[in-house]
């Protein structure tokens, strides 16, 4: 994963022709009508939305537990995490499943959108640093603006917004549990 440091670095050296840089691939996605991607990277897969197991004390944001081919993954609603009202679910709702990393172990973590949209190529020269105001979200949870076609998609940084402290702890302890059930 890159800083928005790191892509603003590269698009200047691009706009000095210093370098020449790939395209990076974005999975994009709606929440509450706006445009996000997270980098292709990141992403595992993309499940159809289904019941969600609660489990108690649990951040408002993580809706619940679901079985992911014997795994327990948590799955967050990205909007509660923005401190917004979370979407209805409808039929075009589903989960992506994202593997980010935290203090140097890997998690799977399943967040809900509204409606997955494609896979886009945004080329480091498309991406600007994360606005200072403005934004409807914690500037340290984006990554970068990209432009696509004249209109802007918040890229988000996976491992920053869908880090939570104390979040590992409380699966861990369900995941026990949840074993010793079996």
């Amino acid at each position: 994963m890159h800083t928005a440091f790191e892509y603003h670095a590269a698009q200047q050296a691009a706009h000095r022709g210093a370098i020449v840089s790939e395209p990076t691939q974005y999975l994009t996605f709606m929440l509450a009508g706006e445009v996000f991607a997270i980098g292709i990277l990141a992403i595992k897969e993309i499940i159809e939305y289904r019941g969600l197991t609660e489990v108690p004390m649990m951040p408002a944001c993580v809706r619940g537990v679901i079985n992911l081919r014997g795994a327990v993954v948590p799955v967050m609603d990205l909007l509660t995490r923005f401190g917004r009202t979370p979407s209805p679910i409808t039929k075009r709702t589903c989960i992506v499943i994202v593997e980010v990393e935290a203090a140097q172990d890997r998690h799977v973590i399943g967040i809900v959108v509204d409606a997955v949209n494609a896979v886009l190529d945004i080329p480091a020269s498309e991406i600007e640093a994360p606005p200072a105001f403005g934004a409807r979200i914690r500037s340290e949870f984006i990554e970068g603006m990209g432009k696509v076609n004249d209109k802007f998609v918040i890229l988000l940084d996976a491992n920053r917004v869908l880090s939570l402290d104390g979040v590992e702890t409380v699966l861990a302890e369900a995941t026990e549990v949840s074993d010793v059930a079996h």
